[in-house]
């Protein structure tokens, strides 16, 4: 009953930027948590970024804490990653997801692909 949509990939080069968005309509979206996966070549999906539905706290995987930021608008139940410094390493289909809970990742996007050249 949610259904969630990435936008915002694209291709950039090592050291730039780009800011990933995920819109989210359905029945208690408002409340669930939010977050970002990816799915680098020839890896297993791993977690980014995780923000409740009150902002706080947030979760950053290791490697992208510093350079990633994420955020949430309630008003239009969006969920924003801005990756900042981007590494070749940070290439892989970016996953927006959301759940009644931080550890219930039930509700799944369609992906979105970022490239990051060097």
């Amino acid at each position: 009953q949610v259904r969630l949509v990435e936008s915002g990939g694209g291709l950039v080069q090592a050291g730039g930027s780009l800011r990933l968005s995920c819109a989210a309509s359905g029945r208690s979206v408002s409340a669930y948590a939010r977050g970002w996966f990816r799915r680098a070549p020839g890896k297993e999906r791993e977690l980014v970024a995780q923000i409740t539905w009150r902002g706080e706290p947030t979760n950053y995987a290791d490697s992208v804490k510093g350079r990633f930021t994420i955020s949430r608008d309630t008003a239009k139940n969006t969920v924003s990653l801005q990756m900042d410094s981007l590494k070749p390493e940070d290439t892989a289909v970016y996953y927006c997801n959301a759940g009644p809970t931080l550890q219930a990742h039930d509700y799944w996007g369609q992906g979105t692909q970022v490239t990051v050249s060097s």
